[in-house]
């Protein structure tokens, strides 16, 4: 489910158009707006003339609203329903002191109405305001057509994207993200920078993997948190095949990561899954992982930082879970498709159908007995978005790349969690990937989000996001 999103609305007006327009456009974009389930903050008819911002006098009224109410505010949209007063409305943005998303929506005119009495001119307007905006230095997002009617199709797909930029840039203030045990020795690829990460306003909170077993350990077999968490195994996956001895393991395991969680208030985690967990402890952690995931507390395997803040974006532009796969095969000769797989800890969601296994790779290092837990089966056909973010140290900087495609009904016969995914222009993708040096574990998530992503973290964060389209990769602008 996706959080309710609140808008500062800013109207537009300059005095010597038609104010019928604006007291007639302010109505139909609070319509609009209640019907799209969003919360608003904005001037009254009381405050303003049509509570609209036209001058000075205005724009510190707006100003001053939304500094009382910056704790709520995730976005500001401004809305011309005639030409607006540019200078006026880019200072109320300024003077707000708020840093969030900016929507600029312009009124259509209608050919039959160019009369002095019904004209709009907010096609110029807009063009004045965004010019303004760039003065200022103040980062916003365009609506797909120059013009909208509020209550069009264009406008309101524009608007749904744009609460999705604001839920990312929000989510992703003071974020915590839980790094549980050391990386794994073999995976020098999910190396990162906690330092750049940082900078961005993103903290990893770090506990030994022995602590969290420890925790398990010391846990009652009948206590509450355990057996809550064992009835959740029982009920969500098909434990037949599952020793009870492992089943109960899992579930000390989970209640002492979702205390560790609760405790540290973090929002995301990547975890040490191999091998000492299986030594020490005697499961693998991918159904608990599930589980965190499935309740959109993304967990990535073999300590991927990256890959779970990856994960939580993607889940803050859908409102849906993320999963963490690897780019693994090859899908015959078909250029365009690729085996996306993991041993597998992915959400439920994104089964066809999963039952409860023991790993098999990792089976063959630590015994089956010791490697009970993973979740198998086929991701079900339907529309995907891909995002990998990594931390340059040289540069200083996070960089990544976001695709769409789609999982098919493609056959394969496989072990683990595995789909078959085609995304278009696979193979310059694939190329950008290699040519950067991007891990082999790539967040997705079954929604098609990629404008959101790339608009919030280019535009408002200024990360370097690359996207492929036709035989080309390119930074987007």
């Amino acid at each position: 489910m996706t959080e309710k999103v609140t808008l500062g609305l800013l109207v537009g007006n300059r005095g010597f158009f038609p104010g019928s327009l604006v007291e007639e456009g302010r109505k139909r974009i609070l319509k609009v707006l209640e019907d799209m389930n969003v919360n608003v903050v904005t001037l009254s008819t009381e405050d303003t003339k049509y509570g609209a911002v036209e001058n000075l006098q205005d724009a510190e009224k707006c100003a001053r609203l939304f500094r009382e109410h910056a704790h709520e505010i995730d976005g500001i949209l401004v809305t011309l329903p005639n030409f607006g007063d540019e200078g006026s409305a880019a200072l109320a943005i300024r003077m707000s002191n708020l840093n969030v998303p900016v929507l600029v929506h312009a009124f259509p005119d209608e050919l039959g109405k160019m009369d002095i009495s019904h004209r709009r001119d907010s096609f110029c307007g807009k063009i004045s305001l965004c010019n303004n905006l760039v003065q200022y230095g103040i980062s916003f997002t365009d609506t797909t057509f120059h013009v909208e009617s509020p209550e069009s199709d264009e406008f309101k797909k524009d608007l749904e994207k744009f609460l999705a930029v604001c839920r990312i840039v929000k989510g992703l203030k003071g974020l915590k993200i839980g790094a549980i045990g050391a990386r794994p020795a073999a995976f020098n690829t999910v190396r990162f920078s906690e330092k750049i990460l940082e900078r961005h306003g993103i903290s990893v909170v770090t506990v030994d993997l022995s602590e969290i077993i420890a925790r398990a350990k010391a846990f009652e077999s009948k206590s509450d948190k355990v057996v809550h968490e064992l009835e959740k195994l029982e009920k969500t996956f098909n434990v037949n095949k599952v020793p009870s001895e492992a089943l109960e393991r899992m579930a000390r395991l989970a209640a002492a990561i979702n205390e560790w969680i609760e405790q540290n208030k973090v929002q995301a985690i990547a975890l040490q899954c191999w091998t000492a967990l299986e030594l020490l402890y005697g499961v693998v952690p991918c159904a608990v992982m599930s589980l965190l995931s499935e309740s959109l507390l993304p967990s990535a395997c073999e300590t991927d930082v990256m890959g779970a803040l990856s994960m939580y974006i993607l889940q803050l532009a859908s409102g849906k879970p993320s999963a963490l796969l690897d780019w693994n095969n090859n899908y015959g000769n078909d250029p365009e498709k690729a085996v996306m797989f993991h041993c597998s800890n992915l959400p439920v969601s994104f089964f066809k159908s999963c039952e409860m296994s023991y790993q098999e790779i990792i089976a063959g290092t630590v015994g089956a007995e010791n490697a009970y837990g993973t979740c198998v089966g086929r991701i079900s056909p339907g529309p995907v978005t891909f995002l990998r973010l990594s931390t340059f140290d040289d540069e200083g900087i996070i960089a990544g790349f976001v695709a769409e495609g789609e999982f098919t009904d493609d056959p394969i016969e496989t072990f683990g969690g595995y789909g078959v995914a085609r995304i278009e222009n696979l193979r310059s993708l694939l190329r950008l990937i290699t040519k950067y040096g991007f891990e082999h574990h790539v967040a997705a998530n079954k929604s098609l989000v990629k404008e959101a992503v790339v608009e919030a973290l280019d535009n408002y964060l200024d990360w370097e996001i690359f996207t492929v389209d036709g035989c080309e990769c390119h930074r987007e602008e």
